[in-house]
């Protein structure tokens, strides 16, 4: 296909059904108003020596700032008018036009009056996924008994304990100590580390004898102990001392180790204050209830993990079914020239695999989209943007989130243009799941 833009060309040539070339030609009269134009609007501004503002020859300006002014119009005329040929002939393309590889004539800036310039193509395949009831996609059912509902308890038991202050010490306690280095040596000479606030892990002591050195102590004890003996760790040592990491070789010597508290951690017991700090205040009275609503939880949060292996299923059915090629070389080149400097040639060899699955499975994403007319809503983008939410927060061990509140924040992420993208990823990927549910026979197990 040949199109003309004035006395501008551009043409299409198919490589074959996955490569194209696109060729275009830049004639003088393409490009010289866009360069004069600009030209003179340098004229206004110049600041020379000798000439008035505004009063600096055309010719002057010409000489010292057409070709750079020229490369860049016809740049921008290139990108314009390659961007329009392809939405006017609707050509739906992998990744972006790149440079073509072979018969290119170079250019002259400062001579040449006609351009040419050629770029290859990446072309979409034709292909066809044809769903139907005769395809079976498993849907697995996950139970929750009395074993799942204990380990949901001992969650939350643990993400709710504390800690409290103790005398005697166990493997499991933490110290809370003031540190103060031995030095030996004249008095005069840099003086050791000292801190009068810091925490030491029982648990993390590796050698036996310190170890046990530690366990026969009481609040109130100092004991002198070889720290880098007790702690081969150096960044642990380091994050202890706060001090760099670099500077713990140069630590010789004991401490001097006040114990000053002993704290340990303290499960949190399954009364009325952990049923309100897990589903709000008063809404759980009793066990039995708060085992249940447990259950409940369990059973939303399976049913996600239920759906997770049912997207993957449905991927893997629908990229079986995508029996097309994709242009390989083109989409490699691509890749190495639109990361230019990130990756190596073989670095995009080794990973294309993982980049071709993703794309094919984006292509059936639009195709379906597409063919069967859906679309997405404000109202769509509003309820995925709220469920995105209310995941974040369920994290943070918070359930129960007020409507008001979530709108808002849900509002917010809508407002922010990477949050938004996302979202419309994730809702898209949701409607395509949906129709695809609806199409296929779900073998339940």
């Amino acid at each position: 296909m040949r199109i003309t833009f004035k006395k501008m060309n551009i043409e299409k040539k198919n490589i074959d059904d996955l490569n194209a070339v696109l060729s275009l030609t830049l004639q003088k009269d393409d490009y010289e108003k866009r360069v004069e134009d600009v030209l003179k609007d340098y004229r206004k501004k110049a600041r020379i020596d000798g000439f008035r503002p505004g009063k600096v020859p055309f010719g002057l300006i010409n000489k010292m700032y057409r070709r750079p002014v020229l490369l860049e119009e016809v740049n921008k005329l290139v990108s314009e008018s390659i961007t329009k040929y392809l939405v006017d002939e609707k050509l739906n393309i992998l990744g972006e036009p790149i440079p073509h590889e072979g018969d290119t004539k170079k250019i002259d800036w400062d001579n040449d009056e006609e351009f040419e310039f050629k770029f290859d193509l990446g072309l979409v395949p034709e292909f066809d996924l044809n769903i139907t009831s005769k395809d079976k996609i498993p849907y697995y059912l996950i139970k929750t008994d009395n074993a799942l509902v204990d380990k949901y308890i001992e969650s939350y038991c643990q993400r709710f304990g504390e800690f409290i202050s103790v005398d005697e010490i166990t493997e499991k306690d933490v110290l809370k100590c003031e540190l103060k280095q031995n030095i030996d040596g004249q008095p005069g000479e840099t003086p050791g580390i000292y801190l009068e606030e810091a925490s030491l892990s029982v648990e993390m002591i590796k050698d036996k004898q310190i170890k046990n050195q530690v366990l026969e102590a009481r609040k109130g004890d100092t004991l002198k102990l070889d720290l880098k003996a007790a702690y081969p760790d150096e960044t642990e040592i380091a994050g202890m001392l706060k001090i760099e990491k670099e500077k713990v070789a140069d630590i010789q010597g004991t401490f001097n180790v006040l114990i000053k508290d002993i704290s340990r951690f303290q499960k949190a017991e399954i009364n009325q204050e952990l049923f309100n700090k897990v589903f709000g205040e008063g809404i759980v009275k009793e066990e039995k209830d708060f085992r249940e609503k447990i259950k409940e939880e369990a059973k939303k949060g399976l049913r996600q993990d239920s759906e997770y292996r049912f997207v993957l299923d449905v991927k893997e059915l629908l990229l079986k079914k995508f029996k097309s090629d994709l242009p390989r070389e083109f989409l490699k080149r691509w890749l190495l020239l639109i990361n230019e400097g990130k990756f190596t040639r073989q670095q995009i060899d080794e990973e294309f695999e993982k980049f071709e699955e993703d794309l094919k499975w984006q292509l059936i994403k639009d195709k379906i989209l597409t063919d069967n007319n859906l679309k997405i809503s404000d109202e769509d983008l509003m309820t995925g943007a709220k469920r995105i939410a209310q995941l974040q927060f369920s994290q943070y061990g918070m359930n129960n989130v007020p409507e008001e509140q979530l709108a808002d924040f849900a509002k917010r992420m809508l407002e922010r243009e990477e949050d938004r993208k996302n979202i419309i990823t994730r809702v898209s990927e949701d409607k395509v799941i949906e129709f695809v549910r609806g199409a296929v026979k779900l073998d339940e197990k």
